[in-house]
């Protein structure tokens, strides 16, 4: 005996909202696909940070170090490789690329050859933290202006052949030829901290003792994935204003 199921017309006004999004079958289908692999990757990084309290220098450092993700991320890609020294000199320069990049410089040691080792460094950690997202995901956070240089570059297999190799190999050349290393090795650097945090959660306290509560506000809004749950100072600060 056939069963008849009686549909809300709820039901059939999202049915409708659908098929605006996925108007055909290949279309609902391609897309089932994609979220069922979606949820067989590992979940990203989420960084809760409280009390901030107006003190902006220590939570862009925070912000900067992701809370010791990256540091952490350098530790299991280059620990048997590099000393931890030269760990930490990775680390800081991308927490503060402009800052080092400009102590680099005046030192005389950006060399062809500090160049090409750190961008191999740099794209070596972009592409490991990249293994937990979407290509697609992966290719929103790029920087604009590099998102075709950096997508094949982190793409890279190990075992690609030969071609293939010298082609990764000429853009990181070229990159160094045109002076064009500083702002790249700045770019990998926002992708990287993008990479290692995907979500933000601000518990609580942004205002009070601190001077500069509006930078971190400022700062907040600039990031790309962030909520936030009002703590006691901040709802007393907004009932002072309302006053």
């Amino acid at each position: 005996m056939d069963t008849f199921y009686k549909f809300s017309d709820d039901y059939f006004q999202y049915l409708k909202l659908l098929a605006r999004e996925y108007p055909t079958k290949q279309d609902t289908f391609t897309e089932l696909i994609n979220l069922m692999a979606i949820l067989h990757l590992p979940k990203g990084t989420e960084h809760f940070m409280s009390d901030l309290h107006g003190e902006y220098d220590a939570f862009y450092h925070i912000l900067n170090n992701c809370s010791g993700v990256i540091k952490e991320k350098v530790q299991a890609t280059y620990g048997a490789t590099m000393s931890p020294a030269e760990q930490s000199q990775l680390c800081t320069l991308i927490y503060y690329p402009k800052e080092r990049l400009s102590i680099i410089s005046k030192a005389h040691k950006n060399t062809i050859p500090w160049y090409k080792d750190t961008l191999n460094q740099m794209v070596n950690l972009a592409r490991f933290l990249s293994s937990k997202y979407t290509r697609s995901k992966v290719r929103k956070a790029i920087p604009p202006g590099y998102t075709f240089i950096i997508d094949e570059l982190i793409h890279a297999q190990p075992d690609e052949g030969d071609n293939q190799i010298v082609y990764h190999a000429s853009i990181l050349e070229s990159i160094i030829e045109t002076g064009s290393a500083d702002d790249f090795i700045c770019a990998l650097s926002a992708l990287i901290k993008r990479l290692a945090v995907d979500r933000l959660h601000i518990v609580g306290d942004i205002f009070d003792r601190g001077n500069h509560a509006d930078r971190i506000i400022d700062r907040l809004m600039r990031y790309h994935a962030v909520d936030i749950q009002w703590g006691n100072h901040d709802v007393l600060l907004d009932g002072c204003s309302c006053r």
